[in-house]
């Protein structure tokens, strides 16, 4: 699995050669951000943080709120290490205070201990510390209280020119059950591949930076071997299945470029832009591997009367959900019909809010089954209006609940004052 990076500097995306020699500024972390998290999880890195001259903690926790993402980067006391983790990092990357007795009061499954060496000896400090021991020594010792490991072989940071290869397979035989992530020199899909076949995966920077690797070639080069075509679940944002597709190496190649539904078709023998002649366009949100890499998900924005030539949403057959009634209030709103309720709704001063009201009071004191059914499907479909009208989706609450499902310190649960 690739892991793209973006390690900031002064609220600038940049590159270091082997931890020092600054070598490039890429510009905007949120652009980069955006086009890195189609592949899934992003690693951010604080510099300054690290470093000690500096926070970027405003800029991160913004990204933080638009991707999943592997925070690091000076992160030495148990209060940073969990306000991260209620901020809504993924996970967090713990470098120089990575003890035992540090990583045990962290949720095991959100950390990941950052081995950082050079030529096999541990550095802190932003890499600039040495501390006189083996990768290999702490590796072991850390292993039962983290989920993964970052091996960053800092020689090789930056400079494009290889990794060692058997120093990561060491690493991962010591690992146990925690995941190694490598980092520092992988500059080809053919490194990438070569860790998946070991077991690991492959955190890269320069090489997405500069252009000689294509971020669409990296996540196909964990595609399982041995043919030349992956079937492929299309879904929508609500996680409903589309329908099945197939991929190659090129049309996945294309699709993570232009972020946009590409496919190959079978039947044509060649790439097949879903929409091109239909209309029915794909925004590409995201696309993932499954557990044996044989497999892929594209999760799309839908456009039009749908993903099936028979004009249905779905290959599966059109069924009534939130997704549903959530582009039929959208549809209703923008309509020219004065006397549509949802465009009333929308329009007129107050209503909404007053039903909003209304509906939930009801809820509130509904008691039967079927009240509470009833009751419910009023307020949801107000809750709707009222996300469409500020132009919030399903999928933004979604990803807001996710976040908050992230969360390690717990609220608790008491009546506002003059509620």
């Amino acid at each position: 699995m690739i892991v793209p990076s973006i390690d900031i500097m002064h609220g600038r995306a940049v590159q270091l050669r082997h931890g020092r020699e600054f070598v490039l500024d890429a510009g905007d972390p949120l652009e980069w951000l955006e086009r890195f998290s189609i592949a899934g999880a992003v690693a951010v890195v604080d510099l300054d943080a690290a470093l000690g001259i500096g926070s970027n903690a405003a800029l991160i926790r913004t990204m933080v709120r638009r991707a999943s993402c592997r925070v690091g980067g000076g992160i030495r006391d148990l209060d940073t290490a969990r306000a991260w983790l209620d901020a809504g990092a993924t996970r967090i990357v713990i470098g120089t205070a990575a003890t035992p007795a540090f990583c045990a009061a962290l949720p095991r499954e959100r950390v990941i201990a950052a081995v950082d060496c050079r030529h096999g000896s541990v550095v802190v400090n932003g890499w600039q510390t040495a501390t006189g021991r083996a990768a290999l020594e702490v590796i072991p010792e850390l292993s039962p209280h983290v989920s993964g490991f970052l091996l960053t072989q800092v020689e090789h940071e930056g400079a494009m020119q290889g990794f060692d290869g058997e120093l990561v397979r060491a690493a991962i035989r010591l690992a146990g059950d925690a995941r190694v992530t490598a980092a520092g020199g992988i500059t080809t899909a053919d490194d990438i591949a070569a860790l998946e076949r070991d077991g690991a995966d492959a955190q890269v920077g320069m090489s997405l930076y500069s252009g000689a690797l294509s971020l669409g070639d990296a996540m196909g080069a964990a595609l399982a071997p041995g043919t030349e075509l992956w079937p492929t679940i299309v879904a929508d944002e609500s996680g409903r299945t589309l329908g099945l597709a197939w991929s190659s190496r090129d049309s996945l190649r294309r699709a993570v470029e232009e972020r946009i539904g590409v496919y190959w078709s079978r039947s044509r023998r060649s790439i097949w832009v879903k929409g091109e002649t239909s209309g029915n366009h794909q925004r590409l949100v995201s696309v993932q591997l499954d557990c044996d890499r044989d497999a892929l998900l594209f999760v799309v924005r839908q456009e039009g009367s749908g993903f099936c030539h028979q004009g249905t949403r779905s290959c599966f057959g059109d069924r009534f959900d939130l997704g549903a009634l959530e582009r039929t209030i959208a549809a209703r709103a923008s309509s020219d019909d004065a006397s549509s309720a949802t465009r009333r709704l929308m329009t007129e001063a107050g209503l909404l809010a007053a039903k909003l009201r209304e509906e939930a009071g009801e809820l509130a004191i509904a008691e039967s089954h079927e009240d509470v059914i009833h009751e419910a499907a009023d307020l949801m479909y107000m809750l709707l209006a009222t996300t469409a009208r500020a132009g919030v989706t399903l999928a933004d609450i979604e990803a807001e609940l996710g976040r908050r499902n992230l969360r390690v310190t717990r609220r608790p649960m008491e009546v506002k004052a003059g509620s």
